[in-house]
């Protein structure tokens, strides 16, 4: 059972059920299926299972980080944001890990806006109680590093994606990111969505979805597009694809 964040149902209750899904091995959270007994106990106590809607702001540019969220379902954003320019994403956080990395490198803040792009929901924690855990347990220090890592590595591929892949065999990268991270072929985004995660117009993202339509890479219906083709998106996006995936791989097996 999911708890919205507007529910008045008792925290004690909910992280009971929290508890008992961690321990039975049906969370989705990669990160924490990983982690040992003895650094889950330390995190469970304080975990709310919380229902994220689209557009939900998990974290603002230079506020106060108030929680970190182990993504169960859906996809966050995480978007740098320049007051010049338009807003760019520069990294995706799913089932495989964990918002709020800034705290997990000492800091309280993060130059970057992180809100939700697909609904789903998460295991969520305040910063002070992860933090007393953080300092406890090296496992889950050495763990959370790896993870950011491998977020660091992507937040560079994005860039170099940005800077010589075609808006096309970006687009084919993102989706097959998206679908990653969704475990669905149905994918519920939108031109103007897409048009802020690849940091370019809408018309050009219109006219790179139309190509990969044509080549019957994907289908795509209002506000949905839906992996035909998986294998030909992966040879559409070349290189821009496989690399961080590689390295998550390495550094959590």
């Amino acid at each position: 059972m999911l708890r919205d964040t507007t529910s008045s149902c008792p925290n004690h209750w909910v992280r009971a059920v929290v508890a008992g899904a961690i321990l039975s091995g049906t969370t989705r959270n990669l990160l924490l299926r990983k982690l040992p007994a003895e650094a889950l106990a330390l995190l469970q106590p304080h975990l709310d299972l919380v229902v994220l809607p689209r557009r939900a702001p998990l974290e603002q540019p230079q506020k106060a980080i108030e929680h970190l969220y182990f993504m169960e379902q859906g996809i966050a954003s995480v978007v740098s944001v320049n007051g010049r320019n338009s807003p760019v994403e520069i990294g995706v956080v799913g089932r495989e890990g964990v918002t709020g990395i800034a705290i997990v490198l000492g800091s309280t803040t993060s130059p970057h806006s992180t809100f939700i792009q697909a609904a789903g929901s998460a295991l969520r924690i305040a910063v002070k109680p992860f933090c007393s855990a953080l300092a406890q347990s090296e496992a889950l220090r050495n763990l959370l590093l790896r993870y950011t890592h491998v977020f660091m590595v992507q937040t560079a591929h994005t860039a170099a994606a940005n800077a010589m892949g075609s808006i096309e065999e970006r687009l084919a990268r993102w989706l097959l990111m998206a679908q990653d991270r969704l475990d669905d072929d149905a994918l519920p985004l939108t031109h103007d969505f897409l048009a802020i995660m690849l940091g370019t117009r809408r018309p050009g993202v219109t006219e790179a979805v139309h190509a990969l339509v044509k080549r019957g890479l994907i289908k795509a219906h209002r506000g949905v597009i839906i992996v035909a083709d998986r294998e030909g998106l992966i040879q559409r996006a070349g290189k821009l694809y496989g690399g961080p995936e590689a390295e998550y791989q390495k550094q959590i097996p």
